[in-house]
Formats: structure tokens, C-alpha cells, sequence
């Protein structure tokens, strides 16, 4: 199979760890039979620093002609760069927020996982920790509060700000096939999380989701209040398969999955477009402390990479290599600096990407 791949390494440790994960990817194509194409495009801070904007049109064509694109992280920092003394949107962040929009990645997929091997650093109860946890939070992206209408005014001498949370039926379908989906490769159970008690965009997207659910009778469906569902994250995280919701609560809800696996180095991401295209990322920033030392943990950009094969590629087999590989290298006690821990080896970023790489036959 021929995967034609755009890769965004960006800023900070970016090309770093974006280098890593190619190293898999070339390993994982080696071993399955495929053949990789890929080009490189310059965006954020790289990008301004040739051009003087964080994205250009030919960056956005470059993207849109792939199958796929691989990007590892954005930004500076932000008090000391010169990219921060620009207008805001000539500053790097807007270059993502422009890519995601001309790509229509209205899907945003966060995995949160914690793996056995790390499960020391997880901040929840031992007897919650010691079971492990494997969710998928899909939050709908360019939609509800975020994107609606907005004002603040001043009325007879008062100050009020309005925000409008808008939501149509055809933008919660469309998210809610996207997690049906995937919950048919993986545990197939859907909790869509809404506030159906109070809201009336949360009623329509609950009616929506259930109606979606008949074409998948394959898939288990509940629905949880948002509130409920922040307590049951720190509660039971174990019990969650697919989150399905809306941009704000998945904004928060992400977060604090995040949190939870105590080991943000680890955490991949997705963005989807209604076909099988995505962008992938990890969930981590740019880290500019640390760029160009080698110590930066790829592992969250190489496991972005195995949503990639997985999700826009339809290439479980070798996602299932990838993930494994993790596994393996984490049991045998290597890590990278930021998920150290007493009695086990520290390992440099390419040579943990040369560790999983090893993983892979």
C-alpha cells in the first residue's frame, strides 16, 4: 500500500520527535509491505521565520494532497521569542488554527491510557490505578460555544457578555458516526456525555446520538451528564470505552483524562475530516526549554502515528505493532526523562525511537 504522508515538524522539540516517529513508520512499512511518500511542510514559528506567516497556501495544498498528516508541535516561548511581539494572528499558534480550518478536522480523538508499567505516576487511588484504563474522548471541534455568536455590551451602565451555544443536527451526526466508528475498533461501547437536564442543544445532540445508534447495534450506548462523567473520570476511569460530546465539555473533559494518566509525554491526538483524512499530534506542547537536547519523549508523536495507520489508513495490524512495541520497551524499563522512575534506564529521544523501532517485526 502506497501512504502518502505531509509532515508539519514545527517548533521546539517538533522535529525532534517528528523524526522519531518516522523511524517506526519506516520500520512498520518495511515489515508490512508498504511504501511511504513523504513531504515535509514548514508551519508556526519555522514557518514565519522563511515566511513570515505561520501557514502558507502551498503548506495547505501540500496537506491537502496527502492521505495524511503527521505534525509534532507548535509555538515558542512566549515571553522571550520575537514571534510572540507579532500581531495575533501572525503568531505561530494561528497557523493550526488556520490548517484545522481549511482541512474541516471537525473530529478531535484524545486516547488517554494508562499503561501498567507507569501506573506509579498516575495521582488516583492505588486500587482505581492498579486497573488500568483505556479511553478515547471524541470531541466535536468547530462547533457549540466556541464558534457561536458573541457580544459584550454595556446596558444602562452594566457590563454583559453573551456567548451562544448553536448546534444542528447535521454537526452532531457527522461526530457522532465518527465515534461509533470508532468504537466498532475498539471495545464497542459509546457514553455520549451531554446536559440534557438544562440545555436544549444538549437534548438535540442527545436525540441525534440515539439515532445514529440504530445504524450500530454492534455498539453499546449510554448517555452521562457532564458532571457525572467529570466525578466517574476520577471515580472509575476504567468503565469508559469512547467519550462522545461536545467542543467545551470535551475541551475540559480531555484535560482531565489527561491528568489522570499522570504522564502527558505520553498522550496522542487526532483532528478528522468527514472522509479518512486526519492530522495527528501529540497532545504536549513544543517545549523550546528542551529543544535540540535529545531528551524529549517521542513516544506520544510515535503512538499519533499509530492512530494514523489505524484510523486514516485502515492498517489495525500494524497500529496493533506500534502500541505493542510500547508496551514491550516500557516493560523492560526504559524511559525517557519525563517518566523516569527509580530502577529503570533512561534513554535519550532517539534512542527510544531506536528501542521501539527494534520492537517492530
Amino acid at each position: 500500500m502506497e501512504l502518502k504522508i505531509t509532515c508539519i515538524p514545527g517548533d521546539g522539540i517538533g522535529p525532534e520527535i517528528v523524526a522519531e516517529a518516522k523511524k517506526i513508520l519506516n520500520k512498520t512499512a518495511e515489515c508490512y509491505g508498504h511504501q511511504i511518500i513523504y513531504t515535509d511542510i514548514l508551519m508556526g514559528g519555522a514557518s514565519i521565520d522563511v515566511h513570515g506567516v505561520p501557514l502558507t497556501e502551498e503548506a495547505i495544498a501540500a496537506a491537502k494532497a496527502a492521505d495524511a498528516v503527521l505534525m509534532g508541535s507548535i509555538g515558542g516561548d512566549t515571553t522571550t521569542s520575537p514571534w510572540y511581539k507579532l500581531p495575533p494572528n501572525l503568531r505561530p499558534e494561528a497557523g493550526l488554527l488556520g490548517i484545522r480550518k481549511a482541512l474541516n478536522l471537525f473530529a478531535n480523538l484524545r486516547p488517554a491510557i494508562l499503561y501498567k508499567e507507569l501506573a506509579q505516576a498516575c495521582p488516583l487511588k492505588e486500587e482505581i490505578s492498579e486497573q488500568g484504563f483505556d479511553m478515547m474522548i471524541m470531541r466535536e471541534l468547530t462547533g457549540g460555544l466556541y464558534f457561536g455568536e458573541r457580544k459584550t455590551v454595556e446596558e444602562n451602565g452594566i457590563r454583559k457578555a453573551t456567548d451562544t451555544l448553536v448546534y444542528d443536527e447535521n454537526e452532531i451526526r457527522r461526530i457522532a458516526i465518527k465515534g461509533f466508528d470508532i468504537a466498532k475498533k475498539r471495545r464497542g461501547k459509546v457514553t455520549s456525555v451531554d446536559k440534557a437536564n438544562v440545555l436544549d442543544s444538549s437534548r438535540l445532540w442527545r436525540t441525534v446520538v440515539e439515532e445514529v445508534a440504530k445504524d450500530y447495534p454492534e455498539v453499546t450506548l449510554e448517555h452521562m451528564l457532564v458532571d457525572n462523567c467529570a466525578m466517574q473520570l476520577v471515580k472509575d476511569p476504567a468503565q469508559f470505552d469512547v467519550i462522545l460530546t461536545e467542543n467545551m465539555f470535551g475541551d475540559i473533559l480531555s484535560d482531565e483524562a489527561s491528568m489522570v494518566t499522570g504522564s502527558i509525554g505520553m498522550l496522542a491526538s487526532a483532528s478528522l475530516n468527514d472522509t479518512k483524512f486526519g492530522l495527528y499530534e501529540p497532545s504536549h506542547g513544543s517545549a523550546p526549554d528542551i529543544a535540540g537536547k535529545d531528551i524529549a519523549n517521542p513516544i506520544a508523536t510515535i503512538l499519533s502515528a499509530a492512530m494514523m495507520l489505524r484510523y486514516s489508513f485502515d492498517l489495525d495490524q500494524e497500529a496493533d505493532a506500534i502500541e505493542q512495541a510500547v508496551k514491550d520497551v516500557l516493560k523492560e524499563g526504559f524511559r525517557t526523562a519525563d517518566i523516569m522512575s527509580k530502577g529503570c534506564e533512561q534513554v535519550s529521544c532517539s534512542r527510544m525511537g531506536e528501542l521501539l523501532a527494534e520492537k517492530i517485526k
